[in-house]
Formats: C-alpha cells, sequence, structure tokens
C-alpha cells in the first residue's frame, strides 16, 4: 500500500492545439541540453504539427503528461516508428519540466505509453537512445527493464550526433 501512495498519480493525454505552449517550456536550454539546443519557433511549429498528425497517420502517438490531483501539464512522451539496424522498431522520448523532474513522474508516463504502444502490436520491440550524460533518462530505462544494447552516435537533431544509450525493451508476444 505504501508504494502506491508514493507513485506519481499522471495520466498521458493524447497531444492537441493546446501543448504548443508546453512545447514551448520543453524547447528552454535546460530541457534541450542532451538534444542539441533550443528549437527555432519556426522547428517548433513543425514539431507541433507533426506530433499533432503522428496518431492519424498510424506512425506512432505523442502526449502530453498531466498530473492528477491538478491537471498541471508537466512534460510530454510519446513514441513513433524508426529503423534501427535494419529492424522495424518504435523509438520513445520523453520530457518533463524542471520543476517536476525527480518525483518518478517520467517513469510513470513512459510507462503508460510502452502498454500503449505494446497493445498496438506493430513492432517486436521499442528503443530509447538517451545521452550518455543524461543519467536521469538513462535510470528511466533502467526502471521500466529495457535491456542497455551498447552505447552508440546517434544524430539528433538532424545534424548534430551525439554519444546514446541504445536501450532495448521486447513487446509481450
Amino acid at each position: 500500500m505504501a508504494e502506491q501512495v508514493n507513485k506519481p498519480h499522471v495520466r498521458i493525454e493524447p497531444w492537441s492545439e493546446s501543448n504548443l505552449d508546453l512545447l514551448r517550456k520543453i524547447n528552454a536550454p535546460e530541457m534541450m541540453e542532451h538534444l542539441g539546443g533550443p528549437e527555432t519557433e519556426e522547428q517548433l511549429l513543425r514539431r507541433h504539427k507533426r506530433y499533432l498528425e503522428i496518431g492519424g497517420k498510424g506512425s506512432g502517438r505523442m502526449y502530453s503528461i498531466v498530473l492528477h490531483h491538478d491537471n498541471e501539464t508537466v512534460g510530454s512522451v510519446g513514441y513513433w516508428d524508426s529503423h534501427h539496424k535494419e529492424e522495424s522498431i518504435y523509438e520513445i522520448g520523453w520530457s518533463v519540466l524542471p520543476s517536476y523532474q525527480g518525483r518518478g513522474i517520467a517513469t510513470a508516463a513512459v510507462a503508460a505509453a510502452i502498454a500503449n504502444a505494446n497493445v498496438e502490436k506493430k513492432h517486436s520491440c521499442m528503443h530509447a537512445f538517451p545521452s550518455i550524460h543524461n543519467p536521469a533518462s538513462n535510470a528511466v530505462c533502467q526502471k521500466l527493464n529495457f535491456q542497455l544494447i551498447s552505447d552508440c552516435e546517434f544524430e539528433y537533431p538532424p545534424g548534430n550526433f551525439m554519444r546514446c544509450n541504445d536501450w532495448r525493451l521486447e513487446f509481450d508476444a
């Protein structure tokens, strides 16, 4: 029972027009430190459009992370079709605003997104590629039973190469 009380009470909601402000908050330098730095407003608007359209295309899902107790939107999580080492996979990524980090919110939201992706039965696995310099995101992968495959060079955003850990999660058969 004590474990349930300490668990963050979050839900994930499909990305909506109202999440553009959240995307701008996530674009802060401290939030984009491990992702090549902040994007321009034009890039943000394109990203927002992609997030709005992804579900309708059947190529993944994007969500906002919302706290149950006060309906505060505190981050994003999503997964999308990708290819890695000649395999079709889902790739997953997430962001939690700084004042909400360290509370297990990312872990709970990523677990919910994994559950949704698993139901779709589109791919047999999911990968996450957090920077090797991002201990919090690597810890989320570890807590959710991803298997650390190796470190790798990853291009994100296009033209920016970074050292990442390649984490793999097999879906239920």
